[in-house]
């Protein structure tokens, strides 16, 4: 495949640099400015869950694990990684002593440990036309102990759901990713749920139109690991809430983003979770969506947006998460926005009680 066609996909949810990414973007990047819709233009149709198998056989699940190899992780997102150098590792050192509370934090390497470091990880997939891709996800409590939340966009891009082109393939979801390593392991997914919103078509809606009105969120079943073990039981996991956002409540932000190894300006690699911290604001342009002071790329989406973190433990709250930047929902620059956790998260979240990994 030529660097022209790669620079220039026709798929709209391809990963994109921040700098090359338009005013209507998605942070797993969309390549054309949205003509948005309000909220009311998508509730015309009762919503429900729309649903997709993964790996569902040891063999698959085998195949899976082995093609997530070191490079090809850290490789993931590279918009050409045909000729993109392997990034060099974050070897920051570990900071044991708890970060003080409600700290601001506009962006850095996250060295403070605690169960934040084993419950969020980072998510790989392959793009339907064969190039891989990443977004960071987070395991949280579950009666199933296997459920993963994410954005919708890392899943799909917008359309029918019979369309296999507009799924991602070859999901796989390593907790504590670091350095291109697995210290817990990998994890496949079985099963995968975003909003019937999500279906809508992509010749008069775009991912931009269906985030604004709030349903960039999608959750993954993830398999058991190699020895058989639930994913919670090897990670733990975080708390999880569907309430509406509090003006300046403080909210902690993890992710992994990426930006381009080729740019003399690149921050991120992927290669350690990043975290961020302030208090949450809406969307100017996307009141629907809320915010913190944050300067992650593409990678980072579908992060959590943790409230009541207890920066001792690493614990807190789901109450979203990632889906843009302030190039999409306005307010402040370098603003990191989340889709909250409301009505339709928690229907996707319910459907994934009902599935045993």
């Amino acid at each position: 495949m030529s660097a022209t066609h790669r620079a220039f996909p026709r798929a709209f949810h391809r990963a994109v640099p921040r700098e090359l990414a338009t005013a209507g973007a998605l942070l797993l990047g969309a390549t054309a400015v949205a003509v948005l819709l309000p909220s009311t233009a998508l509730a015309a149709e009762q919503e429900s869950v729309t649903t997709r198998s993964g790996a569902t056989t040891a063999q698959e699940r085998s195949r899976i694990d082995t093609y997530w190899t070191p490079a090809r992780m850290k490789l993931a997102g590279a918009l050409v990684p045909e000729i993109t150098p392997v990034p060099e590792d974050d070897h920051t050192p570990d900071d044991p002593r708890p970060l003080p509370a409600d700290t601001p934090d506009p962006g850095s390497t996250w060295t403070h440990g605690g169960a934040v470091n084993r419950s969020v990880g980072r998510l790989f997939f392959t793009f339907s036309d064969g190039y891989d891709g990443s977004c960071t996800a987070t395991v949280v409590n579950s009666a199933n102990r296997s459920t993963v939340i994410t954005a919708a966009h890392c899943l799909r891009s917008v359309g029918a759901p019979t369309a296999d082109g507009t799924w991602n393939h070859n999901l796989y979801f390593v907790p504590g990713y670091r350095n291109g390593t697995k210290p817990l392991g990998g994890f496949s997914v079985k099963s995968m749920a975003t909003s019937s919103r999500w279906d809508a078509d992509p010749g008069s809606t775009t991912s931009e139109d269906v985030a604004v009105a709030g349903y960039d969120t999608g959750v993954l079943v993830a398999n058991r690991s190699a020895g058989g073990r639930r994913i919670a039981d090897v990670t733990g996991s975080q708390k999880i809430a569907f309430t509406k956002p509090v003006k300046d409540e403080f909210v902690h932000t993890f992710g992994y983003p990426k930006d381009r190894l080729n740019d003399p300006g690149a921050t991120y690699t992927g290669s350690r979770m990043i975290h961020c911290a302030g208090p949450a604001r809406p969307g100017p342009k996307a009141p629907l969506l809320w915010g913190e002071s944050c300067d992650m790329s593409h990678g980072a989406s579908g992060g959590p947006h943790l409230a009541r973190f207890d920066t001792r433990t690493g614990i807190g709250t789901v109450v979203g998460v990632t889906t843009s930047t302030d190039e999409l929902a306005g307010g402040q620059p370098r603003t990191l926005y989340a889709t909250r956790l409301g009505d339709s998260a928690h229907r996707l979240y319910t459907w994934a009680q009902t599935r045993t990994s």
